[in-house]
């Protein structure tokens, strides 16, 4: 059979099935894999994104890491690490087939759902864990179906079966109920993790971790995957007071227009300040805004002194907060506020006084 570049790798599956080849199907894409074909059954798939049998294995806690690593030292050359590990007792053989079922439907899920991905096949290829098990093609490219149709129904959003787990800072409802697997996720997501790193590090199959994960996202306990804002304009968009504003552009002064007064002399030069900076050269902040900018107005002669600009900006597109009117001690209110009629309510006094009288006629 020659190579494809681009094809339905399920249906290339059911070519290969129905000649009763022999060899490895290799799927590319994301996160892509490979399935195992031993004269036209289904013998193993592989994939980034599920944890295989060792992985399933080890993590779990069912066989030590040193046990494995000695089984795929001695096997792996000749296809017998899965025959190893039965005939010296580390495991039955249906502990061993039920594995090898579970990483194996894991993994076709990923490889063989994709509609259209680069697809070569290897003749005569075999995997190191040997023929354990023999799975008919259709039965796989059904359950696949089964699966994507299955997720689906949870929440259409595929992206959550790859991308990085990251749980919301805030639940977005009052109670929640979650499951073991559910709350085991929550607990090492870290922003970081994908579904398949999870999996492998709970030691949990990983259809059964991506279901639980849609099932979160639909839940609104975990971000769905989506455009990042990195791809947001140049420019920042900082906050307006209402107040006041620094221009964001200006003018070249005019020869004729009577010149501006001097500012207020700089009061005593602290020793511990340097010298004065050069504004000539500052580049100015772009501030993108709705509402027109409002001059600046200038202090009163007996109010505080403003605020010392930041060095460099020569005072444009600096976000600077209005500053609230001081009132002195017993001042009126202005009469904006003096106007407004307080709220009513009966005195105090004849509230007590009704209340002793009425304990004192019950005494009676």
């Amino acid at each position: 059979m020659t190579s494809t570049k681009t094809a339905t790798p399920g249906s290339l599956l059911m070519q290969v099935a129905g000649e009763r080849q022999t060899g490895a199907l290799m799927v590319g894409g994301h996160p892509g894999g490979a399935v195992y074909v031993f004269e036209g059954r289904i013998i193993y798939a592989e994939s980034p994104a599920a944890p295989g049998v060792g992985a399933l294995l080890t993590s779990s806690g069912r066989l030590a890491a040193r046990t494995w690593q000695n089984a795929l030292d001695l096997g792996t050359s000749t296809a017998r690490v899965g025959r190893l590990l039965v005939e010296q007792g580390h495991l039955t053989q249906g502990e061993l087939e039920l594995c090898v079922l579970t990483a194996t439907y894991d993994a076709a899920y990923f490889a063989l759902s994709s509609p259209s991905a680069p697809v070569d096949f290897l003749p005569g290829a075999t995997h190191w864990i040997g023929p354990v098990v023999h799975i008919d093609a259709t039965a796989v490219d059904r359950e696949v179906g089964r699966r994507v149709r299955l997720l689906d129904e949870i929440i259409a959003n595929p992206r959550i079966d790859t991308a990085a787990v990251i749980p919301v800072t805030r639940a977005p409802r009052e109670r929640v109920v979650l499951t073991a697997l559910q709350w085991e996720l929550l607990v090492h997501a870290d922003g970081q993790r994908t579904p398949a790193d999870l999996a492998l590090l709970l030691g949990r199959a990983g259809f059964a971790t991506i279901q639980e994960l849609r099932r979160l996202a639909a839940l609104g306990l975990i971000e769905q995957p989506e455009v990042r804002p990195n791809d947001a304009p140049d420019f920042v968009r900082l906050p307006q007071p209402r107040g006041a504003a620094a221009p964001l552009a200006r003018s070249a002064p005019d020869s004729h227009a009577r010149p501006a007064p001097a500012p207020n002399p700089r009061p005593a030069a602290d020793p511990l300040a340097g010298p004065a900076p050069d504004n000539s050269d500052a580049p100015t902040v772009p501030v993108i805004s709705g509402a027109e900018p409002v001059p600046v107005r200038a202090n009163p002669p007996n109010s505080d002194p403003p605020l010392a600009p930041p060095s460099g900006d020569n005072n444009a597109g600096v976000y600077r907060p209005p500053r609230l009117a001081r009132r002195k001690p017993g001042a009126k209110l202005p009469k904006e506020m003096a106007t407004e009629n307080p709220p009513v309510h009966q005195g105090t006094d004849e509230v007590l006084l009704k209340r002793i009288r009425t304990a004192l006629r019950a005494l009676r």
